[in-house]
């Protein structure tokens, strides 16, 4: 065969038109190994091995220079078009394949699969498609591999990574796209394993550089969750115990740290991505990853048991009111009443849980904000998801070394009134900062909102008093729940219970205050009623039929009517 040029696809749309030119390449290679009785007879991953040898063995040969990701994708195209669709029962359902990191390092989630048909004769009638969007072929980037290989990985990682970094410049390799990293690791990986005599598979080995340029590049072992979209919070206790939420319920996973030194250095990494320091001095820390997602991690000697990690995974899809009504958050009539309470700057004070959904609402009630308004948010660890053009996001800063320079919520909060807000979002109330947040709300800026953690609507109001108290504050009582009653307007109560759902249990409105009792009223209730076959709750959400005290503010914005109809 004479040679033809080189080629060197680029990842992304590019590969497209690079995977026709290889299919092409490789057609008549293809031809003379595989036929219709082979096929036949081996499984779609025995299928795939045999293809992948013949890819890799022959692409140098025809000019194709192919990073892993697009030999997988090359290999992916060509099982399809062979043995044709996978059964059903090998399908995942409702799932599509897991992520594939880009070239910032970041999961990107890949489209629903497309299967060509199979083949008439041969591979004749093979076609182009996106092989990230085919059917599963048994080969996942490593990430779903027998427990065996997982230990056959392990032990070659501790005998490689030492040697392999000795062979690397790595600051050059951090300024790498993870795509090209992967692409040089992997040659270098294959070099090292031949000359320690370690005989990997090509899953394994594939599996085994990914490790490597997690550990290199994002959070090693935590990486394969973060990229999972049906996980929703990771939990690390320690080096060998990390638990993970999927639809709202905990489970123990296989994945470890090596020791307790490799969870401190994947502990310093996150902090270190926003200017931030854990360690004996300071072992507590708030944190968030690039792409959003809620860190916090506490070490020892305050975590007996070494580091642990919380992560509350940022949502790529944007939760609205209408979705949590399909989820069945909330009635569609509890949605309406929300848009209009919203819509009607009514100052309102979320209320739930650890878990519970707090953010989540906050962030679906924050799209009713008009665009023309300004809006300040105040976090500790930024996670809040406004959509309006003119938001201002605040947050807060811990001490340095000294105990000197330390921004508190507080210094926000009242820094936050000098910047001509519109609106106030303050992601959680927890401390001295309510004072300040229901003077804002007192002073013109309606339609703030703000979190706080408490079991009731009711407590929430009890919580405020009693912060308004440990910060040092010796008002009267009347005088306190004078403030707070003028102060907040309607309060919702979110719950998640115990099959894993997120529910609004109550919409309670602040009426007054009558002597020294701060007056309310439900305008909406969530009822439990049992469980379904398949234990997910049944309830409905029912409307008390009381007269909320907007109403005049509701006409004012012309809702009046609309309001009406949903009670």
């Amino acid at each position: 065969m004479s040679e033809q040029p080189v080629l060197k696809f680029p990842d992304g749309e590019g590969w497209k038109d690079g995977l026709a030119v290889s299919l092409e390449r490789l057609r008549p290679i293809i031809e003379t190994h595989i036929d219709k009785q082979m096929v036949a007879k081996l499984s779609r991953g025995a299928l795939a091995q045999q293809i992948r040898m013949i890819v890799s063995k022959n692409a140098p040969g025809v000019g194709l220079d192919l990073n892993l990701l697009q030999e997988r994708d090359l290999v992916t195209t060509l099982v399809t078009a062979l043995a044709g669709p996978a059964p059903e029962a090998q399908r995942q359902p409702v799932q599509a394949p897991p992520p594939r990191p880009n070239g910032n390092g970041n999961a990107q989630p890949n489209g629903t699969p497309a299967a060509a048909p199979a083949p008439a004769n041969g591979v004749t009638s093979l076609e182009v498609t996106n092989g990230a969007n085919a059917v599963d072929d048994g080969m996942d980037d490593g990430l779903q591999i027998s427990a065996a290989s997982m230990t056959s990985v392990r032990e070659a990682a501790e005998a490689i990574r030492p040697l392999m970094m000795e062979r690397i410049d790595a600051a050059a390799a951090a300024s790498l796209p993870r795509d090209e990293l992967m692409s040089q690791i992997s040659g270098l990986v294959g070099e090292l394993l031949i000359e320690n005599k370690i005989r990997l598979n090509q899953i394994e080995q594939r599996s085994l550089v990914t490790n490597l340029v997690n550990d290199m590049m994002g959070l090693g072992p935590l990486e394969p969750l973060l990229g999972d979209v049906d996980i929703t919070e990771v939990m690390v206790n320690g080096p060998n115990q990390i638990y993970v939420e999927r639809s709202g319920k905990l489970e123990l996973t296989d994945v470890t740290f090596r020791d307790h030194s490799h969870l401190m250095n994947i502990c310093t990494r996150i902090v270190s991505w926003i200017g931030r320091r854990v360690d004996e001095s300071s072992p507590m820390c708030d944190a968030r990853l690039k792409d959003g997602s809620r860190v916090n991690i506490i070490i020892p000697p305050l975590a007996i048991d070494g580091a642990s990690i919380s992560i509350r995974k940022f949502a790529e899809k944007k939760i609205t009111l209408e979705k949590m009504v399909d989820f069945g958050s909330m009635s569609p009539q509890m949605m309406k009443l929300l848009q209009i309470a919203s819509r009607c700057k009514l100052n309102i004070l979320i209320s739930g849980g650890t878990g519970s959904g707090k953010t989540t609402l906050l962030n679906a009630l924050s799209r009713m904000i008009d665009g023309g308004e300004r809006v300040v948010t105040i976090e500790d660890a930024a996670e809040l998801q406004l959509q309006q053009p003119h938001v201002v996001r605040l947050e807060t800063r811990p001490a340095n070394l000294e105990g000197q320079g330390e921004v508190t919520i507080r210094d926000l909060v009242k820094n936050s009134l000098r910047m001509r807000p519109d609106r106030i979002i303050l992601g959680e109330c927890r401390g001295a900062e309510a004072i300040d947040m229901l003077q804002a709300m007192n002073t013109g800026h309606e339609g703030s909102m703000s979190t706080v953690h408490a079991n009731n609507p009711r407590e929430a109001l009890t919580r405020l008093e009693n912060m308004i108290s440990m910060a040092g504050f010796n008002l009267p009582a009347k005088a306190m729940r004078m403030q707070v009653a003028s102060a907040i307007d309607l309060i919702c109560q979110v719950s998640r219970m115990r099959d894993g759902g997120r529910r609004i249990t109550h919409v309670a409105e602040v009426v007054g205050v009558e002597g020294d009792i701060i007056t309310m009223q439900d305008l909406y209730l969530y009822k439990f009623k049992g469980e379904d076959a398949g234990g997910k709750l049944v309830g409905s959400y029912d409307s008390t039929g009381l007269r909320p005290k907007f109403m005049e503010k509701a006409s004012y914005f012309g809702l009046d009517k609309a309001l009406l109809e949903v009670m």
